[in-house]
């Protein structure tokens, strides 16, 4: 494979294989051995909520894209990050449409909501770090609280021209996350922000950690579902439902299992993991949300696998947010590498769980010039000891990474 500038020259897969002559390949100023080893497409983290250090520490990881499901932290800064090849890229929902007081405000201890801007970056449902006047467009629309179908058609431009590459809706009534009875966005404001949405051209994707609410997204016609339910063991029925309406899923199990009190300790212990993290990331990695004890690990993985079983588009994602350790068990770059792990003893293949963090999310959000290794495409790569298609941990034997044909330090 030849590298020219920021994107893949030539790719000849028949080239010491045995499979007939080769074409020849250019001069290059630069050629890297990589006999023993495997290269990958660069990484996706198809659910963050992210900022500049946040960007940065995930490229070490090989994840070259994070696409952002709330916070206002990268709208501004869209075009430096774009040239920036120290950082992964990005793109982003700015802020998901929500009712007053509706999720996730109940995450966040007093003084640290919505909008107050707690250290390190655009957390889970949080506005712009500090509420600074260098966040762009996004930065003036606060939060963007909708309880009617009029109020939601009417927010939607608005975060369009905000900088919201895709558009996305809270559905959450508090039972999972320990707060039963929050204000909820009802069918017909879902159901009318999302034609809306679609009317506009844009994609759209709905948080939902219950069976009811992923009903809800899927009659309104949702896209993707950017949680997977874990208040109820799966059906047939929904998963059905799921299947044919044709959304994908990025189910966060990292994120699940944090929910029900289950700690990154054990993978943190990896020292390809730790060595690469702050004592901050660390503190956090091996903390827990521990909103749903309740809840079964294995109810969560055997979803993911019928989900897989009956067609349905799986994305790799994790929810990894600020270095705090109440919204702990997940870390920026690090995490990508416990969900495909997770989504491995779930029951997917490690092709199809490299699949679901590269080809699958560029292609779902319409991403088509990286995900793959093809020439014309940008050279976003992740190289790799060993063979990660048929043991998936081998993923983090990282040996290098490249983010538009530049070499990251790592």
């Amino acid at each position: 494979m030849v590298i020219d500038g920021t994107t893949i020259l030539a790719v000849d897969a028949s080239r010491d294989h045995g499979a007939g002559p080769s074409r020849p390949l250019p001069e290059c100023s630069e050629t890297v051995d990589a006999r023993g080893m495997t290269l990958l497409p660069g990484l996706f983290d198809a659910h963050v909520h992210t900022s500049i250090e946040s960007l940065a520490l995930a490229l070490t990881f090989g994840v070259t894209t994070e696409l952002e499901m709330q916070g206002g932290s990268t709208a501004g800064h869209r075009a430096d990050i774009t040239d920036n090849d120290a950082v992964a890229d990005v793109r982003s929902a700015g802020f998901g449409i929500t009712p007053p007081g509706g999720h996730p405000e109940e995450l966040f201890p007093e003084g640290e909501g919505p909008g107050d801007g707690p250290p390190g970056g655009g957390p889970p449902g949080g506005g712009p770090p500090g509420g600074g006047d260098d966040q762009g467009d996004m930065a003036d629309l606060v939060m963007p609280f909708c309880t009617t179908p009029e109020e939601a058609v009417a927010f939607i431009p608005k975060l369009i021209a905000g900088g919201s590459d895709y558009i996305k809706f809270m559905i959450d009534d508090g039972t999972v996350l320990g707060e039963p009875g929050l204000p909820m966005l009802d069918q017909a404001t879902l159901n009318a922000g999302v034609a809306e949405a679609h009317r506009l051209g844009k994609l759209t994707v709905a948080h939902t950690l219950t069976v009811d609410a992923t009903r809800m997204a899927i009659e309104a016609g949702i896209d993707g579902l950017v949680h997977l339910f874990m208040d109820k063991p799966h059906t047939p029925e929904i998963i059905d439902l799921i299947a044919k309406s044709g959304a994908f899923v990025v189910p966060c199990v990292v994120l699940d299992a944090s929910m029900i009190g289950i700690t990154g300790k054990e993978f943190s212990a990896d020292p390809r993991v730790r060595s690469r993290l702050s004592k901050e990331w660390l503190a956090t990695l091996n903390s827990s949300f521990n909103r749903y004890p309740k809840g079964k690990l294995s109810d969560v993985l055997a979803s993911v696998k019928a989900l897989r079983d009956a067609g349905v588009d799986i994305l790799v994602g994790t929810d990894a947010s600020v270095a705090v350790p109440y919204l702990g068990g997940l870390a920026h770059g690090a995490s990508v590498h416990h969900e495909l792990q997770m989504l491995v003893k779930a029951g997917l293949s490690p092709v199809e769980t490299l699949s679901a963090a590269t080809s699958v999310p560029a292609r779902r959000f319409d991403l088509r010039d990286r995900g793959r290794i093809a020439e014309g495409l940008r050279a976003d790569l992740l190289l790799v000891q060993g063979d990660p298609t048929t043991t998936i941990s081998d993923t983090l034997n990282i040996q290098a990474v490249w983010r538009r044909g530049t070499r990251a330090k790592l």
